[in-house]
């Protein structure tokens, strides 16, 4: 396996997994035949620009802030990512605002960007809060209402 096939499944995995260490990311590897070590997956994370955000329960876990802008993600992944990292959601006229815990609202961010929604104008993600522009149309409280539902509350 290449190392940008391995790299790939680390993302894969990240993006499906709260991976909160180097060491489970290899048994998540190894369980699917693939062979590795700490000090490789230490490498590819860096490379990869994977960055430790807070999960629920005051965990961190490995995230990529960004995957390529071309990649249409799953509205599965979205719910995963919201119902995990938002915390609360606030609407005013055609803007939702979320908040998440510290160093969390990119993940969001790019996942709601990445998604594709169609009442999302766009995103802007801070360290824990995102501001989410609803496209001309929709409300905001429309909006709010349908990213709860993502979030599962």
């Amino acid at each position: 396996m290449s190392k940008h096939q391995r790299q790939h499944r680390i993302t894969r995995l990240l993006a499906d997994n709260v991976v909160t260490s180097q060491e489970q990311l290899v048994g998540l590897l190894a369980a699917e035949g693939i062979e590795s070590t700490q000090a490789t997956v230490s490498r590819d994370l860096e490379d990869l620009g994977a960055v430790k955000v807070r999960v629920s329960g005051g965990e961190s876990a490995y995230a990529i802030p960004e995957l390529p802008s071309d990649r249409v993600a799953p509205e599965s992944q979205l719910k995963r990512v919201m119902g995990e990292w938002v915390v609360d959601v606030v609407s005013s006229a055609n803007l939702v605002v979320l908040r998440t815990p510290p160093g969390s609202a990119h993940v969001v961010a790019s996942a709601l960007d990445r998604t594709g929604l169609p009442e999302v104008a766009g995103t802007v993600g801070g360290d824990d809060t995102v501001l989410v522009v609803a496209v001309d149309g929709t409300t905001g409280s429309d909006l709010a209402s349908n990213l709860r539902s993502l979030a599962g509350f």
